[in-house]
């Protein structure tokens, strides 16, 4: 299909990316309930994963400097379609409404946005330090890109204009953020939680303190946009709800834990709740943690639908795709142990995952 023009339409824009990974695919399908292996993944650790919300394309950034583009058929088989670059590690990848854009932002203290139908990537945004997130902010008035930064600030792009929007002067560096028009919630170091309504971009509508006690690791909004899910280093998740009149529901709960050993069952290891990712039409939600766990979660009956454990190594980031019929999710290192635990030979996979109803459906209230 003719999805891309110019040199990036086709597989020969990863013929130089090492593909070592078709002998492994059908084994480890038959391990994971046949999940199917995404071919020629990245070749460093994947930080970042969007489906585009008008078709299945999985656009996925890598500390390779590198954001891929693949197309997945409907039986799993996939294609890479395209490949742009920053000068750095991309840390984050969104799309636009539409789906005639990706937007990474990186290391390179950039912003870029690749053109789907001329091939073509430009920056369109500049930060002081390091782009940790980005997120398109499909409003009433026009479009608008959000970029967050180690540089403690959140700025909004017209991406035709070299100078943004507006600014909005955060209390630390953003680890993290998310939007569901019109709200938006970011991460910060120190474990501070902003609350904007984006009526009011550059409005501080609430901050809070995290209420995990450990540093946030993730956050997702809720679907309806009335409240978020935070996730933190030592594997909890916390519920939390916008308005007062909710705070009955605001709960937290403990994930992504396992026994030190059979017989030291009161001793537990904790790990990083690396993604939290929730299914677009049903409000439930998955976790996925750096102890190569995840879970499928009911937050309104309090229910675990479904765990597997199908990794080698910690899953990095997750992604369902427009229709919440395939999820994907990456094994790669994701650096909660420092430089050190970055061994040779770790693997890099991104993996689709044939979602069934009993996983990600509502339990029927009692």
């Amino acid at each position: 299909m003719s999805w891309l023009s110019g040199t990036n339409t086709g597989t020969s824009t990863f013929g130089a990316i090492n593909n070592n990974t078709t002998a492994a695919a059908a084994n480890n399908a038959t391990n994971v309930e046949k999940d199917v292996e995404v071919n020629e993944p990245p070749a460093d650790s994947i930080s970042a994963m969007a489906f585009s919300p008008t078709g299945d394309f999985l656009a996925v950034a890598s500390w390779d400097n590198n954001v891929r583009v693949y197309e997945v058929g409907p039986n799993g088989q996939t294609q890479g379609k395209a490949m742009y670059s920053h000068e750095g590690p991309v840390f984050d990848v969104c799309w636009s409404t539409d789906g005639t854009k990706i937007f990474s932002g990186g290391a390179d203290k950039a912003a870029r946005a690749y053109d789907v139908l001329s091939g073509q990537s430009v920056q369109v945004a500049a930060h002081d330090a390091p782009v940790k997130c980005v997120r398109w902010v499909d409003s009433p008035g026009g479009g608008v890109l959000a970029t967050g930064s180690w540089d403690k600030t959140i700025k909004y792009w017209d991406t035709r204009n070299p100078t943004p929007v507006a600014t909005v002067t955060l209390p630390e560096r953003c680890y993290i953020m998310d939007v569901v028009y019109p709200l938006m919630v970011v991460g910060t170091a120190e474990r501070h939680i902003l609350i904007i309504d984006l009526n009011k971009p550059t409005v501080i509508h609430r901050q809070m303190l995290s209420p995990l006690k450990w540093q946030t690791r993730s956050i997702s909004c809720f679907p309806a946009g009335n409240g978020f899910a935070v996730g933190s280093i030592e594997g909890r998740v916390a519920i939390q709800y916008i308005e007062e009149k909710d705070n009955s529901l605001n709960f937290s709960f403990k994930c992504h834990r396992k026994d030190a050993s059979p017989t030291q069952k009161d001793q537990a290891m904790v790990f990083a709740v690396n993604a939290i990712t929730f299914h677009q039409q049903h409000g439930t939600f998955s976790t996925a943690g750096s102890d190569g766990t995840i879970n499928f979660w009911d937050k309104d009956s309090k229910t675990r639908l479904k765990t597997f454990d199908p990794c080698p190594g910690p899953i990095t980031c997750t992604a369902f795709n427009r229709t919440g019929t395939i999820f994907a999710y990456a094994i790669s290192y994701d650096w909660s142990k420092g430089h050190t635990g970055m061994t040779p030979g770790h693997p890099n996979k991104i993996m689709l995952h044939a979602c069934k109803d009993d996983e990600v459906k509502r339990k029927a209230r009692k």
